[in-house]
């Protein structure tokens, strides 16, 4: 009998800039994901998973003290925004974070210690701009990086992927693992666009030197350029590195109509993007929600995923 796909889905996570008007990354995203998953018959197959804050410890896997004070102050203080960047925050953000870097780890204990196939986290904020001293671009907490190294250190893995097709790259996932070369990072990403980063020629430092993989794409790029670089590039290269675990950072803002991006995948080319990817590890997967800032296109790009995890 076939493991399930588990669910990460914590309410505190919608906590986060709730009554803040108009911004992008609203708390109605956490609610029409799984609007979408409910729609599509998908909730009575996904096992649920608990809520759990992440420990301090466990940040610090990938942040800096400094950085943990000031982010948390900066939210005490009611400050609109972090000091260290142009992340948004009200009250509740830090608890919002402290549980979507939470969601991650639980997601990663289900999948390691084979309660689970693979799972898929509904999170925010997302994380993938924030490096280890630096929250920006929306995030507080790098939550994929968080899990890569909570895999490694509380699991044992040796080698962790993670699979970045967000719209924009993320830059913070590549800062913290760019001289590590147990980390292999892939990102797909609109060019120019922000934060500016992830040239081809970013390909990681020292002893990691091309366990980074950047393939920026100018807008309108899609299903033949991004699912063709997974394919004929990360494919190759990751059956090399022979990764225990892929993390995806799932964003859904590389769907075709988003506002932020001018990418043109579908519903369909993100769930073949994620068969592609279940091969590499027989499905052992954790995906962790990024952008994606149309509700309707979230809505059923994350079904369509969720569905080719579970399939």
């Amino acid at each position: 009998m076939q493991l399930p796909t588990a669910l990460a889905a914590d309410p505190v996570c919608r906590a986060h800039l709730a009554g803040r008007q108009h911004h992008p990354e609203r708390p109605e995203r956490f609610d029409t994901v799984l609007d979408g998953l409910g729609g599509a018959g998908l909730l009575d197959r996904l096992l649920p998973l608990d809520s759990r804050a992440a420990t301090e410890d466990e940040l610090l896997l990938c942040h800096t003290p400094l950085y943990l004070r000031t982010a948390k102050q900066d939210v005490e203080a009611g400050r609109p925004h972090l000091s260290t960047g142009d992340t948004d925050i009200t009250v509740h953000s830090w608890d919002a974070a402290l549980h979507a870097a939470g969601s991650a780890l639980n997601a990663v204990d289900a999948v390691v210690s084979g309660r689970a196939r693979n799972a898929f986290c509904n999170v925010r904020p997302p994380g993938h701009h924030s490096n280890a001293g630096r929250g920006m671009g929306f995030c507080l907490f790098n939550n994929v990086a968080i899990a890569a190294r909570y895999a490694q250190r509380r699991h044992g893995l040796d080698r962790v992927l993670i699979v970045d097709w967000d719209v924009h790259h993320g830059n913070g996932t590549q800062d913290i693992f760019y001289s590590d070369p147990s980390v292999f990072f892939f990102s797909s990403h609109q060019w120019p666009l922000y934060p500016g980063t992830g040239r081809t020629d970013e390909t990681g430092a020292g002893a990691a030197e091309g366990t980074t993989m950047n393939f920026p794409f100018p807008a309108g790029a899609g299903r033949e350029e991004i699912l063709g670089a997974v394919e004929n590039s990360l494919m190759p290269a990751a059956r090399r590195f022979h990764p225990g675990l892929v993390l995806i950072s799932a964003g859904f803002d590389s769907r075709i109509g988003d506002p932020l991006g001018r990418f043109t995948l579908t519903d369909e080319d993100f769930a073949d993007l994620t068969r592609t990817v279940m091969e590499l590890t027989e499905g052992r997967v954790v995906s962790v929600l990024e952008g994606g800032y149309s509700l309707a296109g979230l809505a059923s790009a994350a079904a369509a995923h969720v569905a080719a995890l579970s399939a």
